[in-house]
């Protein structure tokens, strides 16, 4: 795998004191609340899982997963709800934890529907947030770091169900996702 990648943007040590930071703005910011964490699957399960060991919340954990790619490299700008949360939102503060923030299509999306079903508030953090893509007007309350305009993958982000595990981001070679 590590053949495919033309340079890692973020060692392994470094994304380890990022999310351990993230996770002291997300306890800060959600201490004392009634607090759903919904991780967006598939991609944001790494982010997810270290994430909550940081916070350190009394807070319950659901996932969710939903489609705008499908196996290629663009947003199709059609999202689809493939796994629904089980836990009841009403009244309760949810935060949403994405691996990426690209078109921003999906999580637009999942904060209205979120909002919709009586969350007392809808929140994003996302461990990278590609602003040069952006189409639709949605920010990350919190976010991990800011990311060009390339295709990355690694630390749960994938190109076709590969490379997730890599435990650095790194940017795809070209030649692998045109081909």
């Amino acid at each position: 795998m590590d053949k495919d990648v033309e340079r890692v943007l973020f060692s392994k040590g470094k994304i380890a004191r990022r999310v351990a930071a993230l996770g002291k703005e997300v306890a800060r910011r959600y201490a004392g609340k009634d607090l759903v964490m919904v991780c967006i699957l598939k991609g944001a399960c790494v982010f997810f899982a270290d994430l909550i060991r940081a916070a350190k919340l009394p807070a319950e954990i659901d996932f969710m997963s939903v489609s705008s790619y499908g196996a290629g490299s663009e947003s199709s700008g059609s999202v689809r709800i493939l796994k629904d949360v089980s836990a009841p939102v009403a009244g309760r503060h949810v935060l949403l934890v994405e691996d990426i923030i690209d078109t921003g299509n999906s999580l637009f999306a999942l904060k209205k529907l979120f909002a919709e079903r009586g969350a007392a508030s809808v929140g994003i953090c996302a461990f990278l947030d590609k602003k040069a893509r952006r189409r639709a007007p949605v920010e990350a309350d919190i976010y991990g770091f800011a990311v060009e305009d390339a295709f990355v993958v690694g630390y749960g982000l994938d190109y076709a169900e590969r490379y997730r595990a890599l435990p650095y981001i790194g940017v795809l070679k070209r030649e692998i996702y045109e081909k």
